[in-house]
């Protein structure tokens, strides 16, 4: 999986790239939140539930549905989120997908079950690059913890960061300028 750290970058860089107008600073935070909440399947495995169940790590909570799920109820709020609540929607639905995409990307796992309860195949994409992160604190606070740690900061944070300056500099420069 992609660390915790890391899985808010997505919804973070699309508010920063939309705008307060589009994205208030509310739902971007919710949508933040979301991007995490699939990683409390981890307590899976306090309760004895095997990684590979239906419900174990990267099972249903990283699916399609749980997602549209979780985007149903935070739209119950969509008014203190101050949004539409087709815009929060689809942006919650959005951040809380986004967290199973980046850990079909990572070098290891069993693979993310994106449609349960369709099925229990689980899949990774054909391009993993993110350094799959040790689950625990423990086993983070290592020297394996800081590899996964600068392999997000390249496969996630940078290209994130440079999306977010070619969108910004892209609409100053096409911006009108008055002339003086």
């Amino acid at each position: 999986m992609a660390t915790i750290l890391t899985h808010p970058v997505v919804p973070l860089t699309l508010g920063l790239i939309l705008g307060q107008k589009r994205l208030p600073w509310p739902l971007v935070l919710t949508g933040m939140l979301a991007a995490i909440l699939p990683d409390l399947d981890v307590i899976a495995f306090k309760l004895g539930i095997a990684y590979e169940s239906a419900f174990g790590h990267r099972g249903f909570s990283h699916s399609i549905v749980f997602a549209m799920l979780v985007a149903s109820l935070a739209s119950i709020f969509h008014t203190r989120l101050r949004s539409s609540i087709l815009v929060c929607w689809l942006f919650i639905a959005f951040a809380t997908i986004s967290h199973g995409l980046l850990d079909a990307l990572t070098t290891g796992g069993l693979g993310v079950e994106f449609f349960w309860p369709l099925t229990e195949e689980r899949y990774f994409f054909p391009w993993q690059f993110i350094e799959v992160s040790p689950i625990g604190v423990n086993r983070f606070l290592t020297a394996r913890g800081w590899r996964v740690i600068q392999s997000e900061l390249l496969t996630v944070w940078l290209p994130c960061g440079l999306l977010l300056l070619s969108v910004k500099l892209a609409a100053y420069f096409s911006s009108p300028r008055k002339s003086s």
